[in-house]
């Protein structure tokens, strides 16, 4: 994690370390107090040593085993994706706020970790392309879909979908991944 930087105010000079993320008493009272100033993450030594090869994969979890919810399977891997028609298939039943938040901060073109868990092997399968950006998730107003919400409107839904695409069907995940996409200068937070 980042160190944090102190500052005082009303001074010049060089920066003085403090306890991270606290505020501290100045010893002289005629001072003014200190602050504390979080850096930008362009300003961390990871990020300068990565220097412009920073790249950002989203990890997009899935349930590659069966498990029944309201009746209904909602197993879903990265075989079954390959399956479908052009290797493409919406991503839908998301019902965790900050996973619907990350979904809606999606871009066209990124690309995401397909992530198998809930299963034997938890893992990174493959790499997936983000197709169509966030749009209403129609499950959500389906009475019948085990993702159905009574509580959301279609005037203002809750819950969103996108699309994403297959890219790479990994036998094995940590040398393909690592081939496709230069880990070495990847920063995991």
């Amino acid at each position: 994690m980042p160190r944090l930087r102190k500052r005082l105010n009303g001074t010049a000079g060089q920066d003085k370390k403090g306890p991270a993320g606290k505020r501290t008493k100045t010893k002289n009272p005629g001072e003014a107090p200190a602050t504390v100033e979080r850096p930008s993450p362009r300003e961390t030594s990871a990020l300068k040593k990565c220097g412009d090869n920073v790249s950002s994969y989203w990890l997009m979890k899935s349930e590659p085993e069966s498990r029944l919810e309201k009746g209904v399977d909602v197993k879903f891997s990265i075989e079954d994706l390959k399956a479908e028609p052009k290797q493409t298939a919406c991503w839908d039943g998301v019902r965790n706020y900050q996973a619907r938040n990350f979904l809606r901060a999606m871009k066209l073109g990124q690309e995401a970790f397909f992530y198998h868990s809930n299963c034997k092997e938890p893992g990174i399968a493959g790499l997936v392309k983000i197709v169509k950006e966030a749009y209403p998730d129609h499950t959500q107003f389906e009475k019948s879909n085990p993702h159905y919400d009574p509580s959301s409107k279609k005037d203002n839904p809750k819950w969103s979908m996108l699309w994403r695409t297959e890219r790479l069907q990994a036998a094995n995940t940590a040398d393909r991944v690592q081939q496709h996409v230069r880990l070495s200068h990847t920063l995991v937070m």
